[in-house]
This record gives C-alpha cells, structure tokens and sequence, in this order.
C-alpha cells in the first residue's frame, strides 16, 4: 500500500467516546459533515467502502476496503478516487486512519492521518481539507439535541 509524506489533524470534541464513533459510522451523520458524501460500507475489517458525490461542481465515487474497525478506538481504510488519474492499483490508495481517546467521560480528542501525499504542497492541502472536516464534525456532534 502507500506511504509518502503524511498529513495530520486532530480535533478535540465535547462529547463522549461513543458519539464520536457513531458519527463516524452513520451514513446520514457523514453526509452532513462531510461535503454531503454518500458513504456505503459494511462496516467490518476487509469490507469494502464508498463515498460519492459533488466535490466543487465535480461528480466522483471513490472506494476503498476498511482495514481496520475497533469501536470506540480506530477506524482505518484505503482509499482509491479515480479523479487522480492513476490505475486502481493498491499501490496507488491511500491510508486514512481515525484514532479515539477518552480525554474524560465528555472529551474526546480524535487525529487523524492520511499517508500518499506526494509533496508538501499536497500534504498541505489535504491536512486543511480534513481539518475543516473535523471542525465539522465537531461541530455537529457538540450540537444540542433537537426537541422531540
């Protein structure tokens, strides 16, 4: 699989382990924060995964296969978007990993790390992407619950 340079983020969100997680893993969830992707998996290690959309005016469906999947602590998987020109071989996905910890009952920190990044350049891009992601997500999920 890949390595190259690897962009980081991190984000520290007021909410427990738990709700995190399931903002990870909710379709309807990741649609909201995540540029409105449409995401589809198994959620199991060795299933696959998809996203597809509009990203600034442009349609893709990227895929991928979930590598590793520990509730609550780590979710990993490749990811291969056709929109980078080169052959869907595994030498050209990327890693994305997604590791949780409890800073307290009500704290949770989660980084992220994404390796194949060719360049600084590109390195920077794409930890300002997920930064932005994250700030989204954590901004959804220390949302108020809606009134029922």
């Amino acid at each position: 699989m890949s390595s190259g340079i690897v962009a980081n983020a991190f984000v520290v969100i007021n909410a427990p382990v738990a709700r995190v997680w399931a903002a990870l893993i909710t379709p309807a969830t990741i649609t909201r924060y995540m540029s409105g992707a449409e995401v589809a998996a198994d959620w199991r290690e060795g299933g696959r995964i998809s996203w597809h959309g509009d990203y600034q005016g442009t349609p893709y469906r990227d895929h991928g296969t979930i590598l590793t999947f520990t509730p609550d602590q780590e979710l990993q998987y490749s990811h291969f978007s056709p929109a980078s020109g080169k052959t869907d071989v595994p030498a050209n996905y990327d890693i994305v990993t997604l590791k949780l910890s409890a800073d307290s009952p009500s704290a949770t920190t989660l980084r992220l790390t994404q390796d194949a990044n060719p360049t600084e350049e590109a390195r920077a891009h794409t930890a300002a992407f997920w930064q932005g992601m994250l700030l989204s997500l954590k901004g959804l999920v220390e949302a108020p619950a809606p009134a029922v």
